[in-house]
C-alpha cells in the first residue's frame, strides 16, 4: 500500500494477525507490562501537549500504567534535536537520555543508519502501511497531517489562501514558521510546500524554490524570525503561522476565540507529512519504551491522536472495524481540502531537507529563534 493511497482515502490495510497469533501477542504484552513496571520510568522528548493530542495521550498512558513515571524532556525540540539527544546520551542512563522519539519521516532512516534506533514491531504491525515503516521495525509511521496557515483574524483582515500571498504588503511583520528550518521537520516541510507553490518539484527543486519564496517574504518585511506557536499567534507577535493542520486546529481550540483563529489549507503547495516513532538503541528503559509503542498503536492510542486532529496511521483499520466515533470524524476538516495533498517520497524529502538545512542562512538569511 502506498502513502499516496493513504492520502486518497486510506484504502484497505492488511488485516490483523490471526486469532492464535493475537493470543500469543496478549501473553507477550502481559510480560512486557511487568518488565516495564519494574523499570518504573519512560523518558520522552519533543512532545508538546497541544501537538496531536499528546497531552491526553500521555495522560491515558499514565492512567493505564501509574507505576511508570513519564519523564518529559524539552517539549519544543525539533527532530534533529531528538537525534542529538540520543547521540549525546549514549553512555548516560539518567533522566536526560530519551527512550523514544517522534520525528519527521526523513529523520527515521537517518537515525537507523547511524545506529541510534533498536527494532521493535508492535502487535498491530500488519496494519501499518509497508511504505510508512522500516521492514525490520526500527521506525514506523504514527500519524500524518497537511501544512496549513493559522491566522489571527483580529489582526489580519484578509486571510491568505496561497503561499505567494505571503509576499503582499498587507502582511508586514506577520508571517512565521513553526520551527527552525535548519532543524525542524515541520519547518522544513513548510518550506517545501512553499517551493511547490513557487514552481518547484518535490526534492532539491522544492527546497531551492521554497527558500527563494521565503527570501521574498523576508525582503518584503513580512517574515518574523520567531518560532510560531499558539502563544505567539495570540500575542500578535506572529499573526500568521504555517504549521501542521492538527497543531493549528488544536491551538485554535485552546484559544477558544480569544483571539479568533482561522485555519486555512492553502490552494497551492499542499504537502502532507508522516511522522515516525522509534526506540533509542541506548534507551535506559527499553521495556517501558516498547510498552509505550504498544499503547500508541493500540486502538486507544490511535484514537487519542485522532482527537488531536491527526490522521493516525491505522485510521482505515479503525474505521473498517467501527472503532471511530462519528463525532471524531465530524471534527476533521472537509475531505476535499486534502484532495490536492501530495505525500513526498522519502528520497524527495531527504533531497529537500539537505538543500534547506545547508542553504537557509545564505539564501534567506533569517535566523529563526525562540
Amino acid at each position: 500500500m502506498t502513502i499516496q493511497s493513504t492520502a486518497a482515502g486510506l484504502a484497505a490495510l492488511v488485516a490483523l494477525a490471526a486469532s492464535g497469533a493475537a493470543s500469543a501477542q496478549e501473553f507477550d504484552l502481559a510480560a512486557l507490562e511487568e518488565a516495564a513496571k519494574a523499570e518504573g520510568m519512560l523518558t520522552t522528548i519533543a512532545l508538546p501537549h497541544d501537538w496531536c493530542g499528546y497531552g491526553d495521550v500521555i495522560a491515558g498512558f499514565k492512567a493505564k500504567y501509574p507505576e511508570i513515571k513519564v519523564n518529559e524532556l524539552n517539549p519544543d525540540a525539533g527532530s534533529a534535536d531528538e537525534l542529538e539527544a540520543i547521540r549525546a546520551n549514549k553512555d548516560n542512563k539518567g533522566p536526560q537520555a530519551p527512550d523514544v522519539i517522534d520525528v519527521g519521516l526523513s529523520f527515521g532512516p537517518q537515525a537507523q543508519a547511524e545506529g541510534l534506533l533498536q527494532p521493535y514491531k508492535v502487535s498491530t504491525w500488519d496494519t501499518i502501511p509497508d511504505d510508512a515503516k522500516d521492514a525490520e521495525g526500527h521506525w514506523y509511521g504514527d500519524y500524518y497531517g497537511v501544512m496549513a496557515f493559522g491566522v489571527n483574524t483580529d489582526l489580519v483582515d484578509t486571510v491568505p489562501t496561497s503561499w505567494k500571498d505571503l509576499t503582499k504588503p498587507e502582511y508586514a511583520n506577520a508571517f512565521a514558521l513553526a520551527g527552525d528550518p535548519r532543524a525542524s521537520a515541520q519547518a522544513i516541510i513548510s518550506v517545501m510546500a512553499a517551493g511547490l507553490a513557487n514552481g518547484g518539484e518535490a526534492g532539491e527543486s522544492s527546497g531551492q524554490k521554497g527558500m527563494e519564496l521565503m527570501a521574498e517574504v523576508n525582503k518584503a518585511g513580512n517574515f518574523v524570525p520567531v518560532i510560531g506557536k499558539s502563544a505567539t499567534i495570540a500575542q500578535g507577535a506572529t499573526p500568521i503561522v504555517t504549521a501542521w493542520d492538527y497543531n493549528l486546529l488544536s491551538w485554535r481550540d485552546s484559544l477558544n476565540g480569544n483571539p479568533p483563529v482561522e485555519v486555512v489549507i492553502p490552494t497551492d503547495g499542499v504537502v502532507a507529512g508522516v511522522y515516525v516513532q522509534g526506540i533509542s538503541a541506548y534507551a535506559p528503559h527499553p521495556n517501558a519504551a516498547k510498552l509505550w509503542m504498544e499503547y500508541l498503536y493500540s486502538d486507544e492510542g490511535q484514537l487519542g491522536w485522532l482527537k488531536g486532529y491527526c490522521h493516525p496511521i491505522r485510521f482505515n483499520d479503525l474505521v473498517k472495524n467501527g472503532k471511530v466515533p462519528q463525532e471524531l470524524l465530524n471534527a476533521l476538516p472537509p475531505a476535499d481540502a486534502y484532495e490536492k495533498a501530495i505525500f513526498p517520497t522519502l528520497e524527495q524529502q531527504e533531497a529537500n531537507k539537505k538543500v534547506i538545512t545547508e542553504g537557509w542562512d545564505s539564501v534567506v538569511g533569517a535566523a529563526v529563534k525562540e
